[in-house]
């Protein structure tokens, strides 16, 4: 089989998954606040890791070494995620995805900052052609700037964050302690969220496969995106991941009665196409 074939078919699934996590995370909503979706989510997850680890022996591989990096880079995928799960349950979910397509013009923009990683003319362009289609998708002044476009908005920088910890992370830890760590951290930091007022809301029988479905599909995602990846370049296995803005905007049809807007799509459009331009043509060499 192709090794371009190979790929489509993992992104296939890292699409699926993605979505799914979606449509789980709004049932999850009707019974949890998102610090108990984050919470419970995080408990699935790390019990996961434990078992695939346990079973291909990789559990030997986390360490401490990098405790501090892991709780910035984990503090800041909660925070986002946390945003993320309360962006899908007020807004169109084709809104929350194209904002959070964006991520990787946010990482552009502060790689310099954190990676000490120059700014490629090209990459210039790309963050300026995405910060045109979010205005699209957001249109400041003609439209109103709700919580939840913000709280979309914001998640795509705290995921910028959270790629470029991970990536200063990949230079030294092997997943298995990334996705420990990730799990372990979020699932503590989801306690102290959730019950900070002293009441932690326990999934009911409807809402309990939901949040379970939400903690496998999460890791499926990022496992098919990581594996799609290490098969095909990322030139050919990112501008894949895009099919998720029209999937998303049919689900939000089919299922919630959203109706389709034609600047969400225009602007998600544009963003693809920066981070296309930038992926295809902009990578700069890589920090030593």
């Amino acid at each position: 089989m192709q090794p371009t074939l190979r790929a489509a078919i993992w992104m296939i699934g890292a699409i699926l998954a993605f979505t799914s996590m979606a449509i789980a995370g709004r049932a999850a909503a009707l019974d949890l606040d998102t610090f108990e979706i984050m919470f419970y989510r995080s408990c699935v997850g790390f019990v996961l890791v434990l078992v695939v680890g346990k079973t291909v022996g990789t559990l030997g591989q986390i360490r401490l070494a990098h405790v501090g990096l892991h709780s910035i880079r984990n503090l800041a995928h909660f925070s986002g995620q946390n945003l993320w799960f309360y962006a899908i349950t007020v807004i169109p979910l084709a809104q929350v995805f194209a904002l959070e397509f964006t991520t990787p013009i946010w990482v552009i923009m502060l790689s310099p900052l954190i990676l000490r990683e120059k700014i490629t003319p090209i990459g210039a362009i790309s963050a300026c052609i995405g910060f045109v289609g979010i205005l699209i998708v957001a249109r400041p002044g003609s439209a109103t700037i709700s919580p939840g476009l913000i709280a979309a908005a914001l998640c795509a920088v705290a995921f910028g964050f959270t790629a470029i910890f991970t990536r200063k992370l990949t230079r030294t830890e092997t997943i298995t302690c990334i996705l420990f760590f990730l799990t372990g951290m979020q699932a503590l930091f989801g306690l102290v969220a959730a019950g900070y007022d002293g009441h932690i809301a326990l999934p009911s029988l409807t809402t309990l496969p939901w949040v379970i479905g939400i903690g496998f599909a999460g890791l499926i995602a990022h496992f098919c995106l990581t594996t799609a990846l290490s098969i095909a370049p990322a030139t050919i296995v990112m501008p894949m991941d895009f099919v998720r803005l029209p999937i998303i905007a049919v689900v939000g049809i089919m299922l919630y009665n959203e109706p389709i807007d034609s600047l969400v799509i225009l602007g998600g459009a544009l963003i693809f196409a920066a981070n296309y331009v930038n992926i295809r043509f902009g990578q700069s060499k890589p920090a030593k």
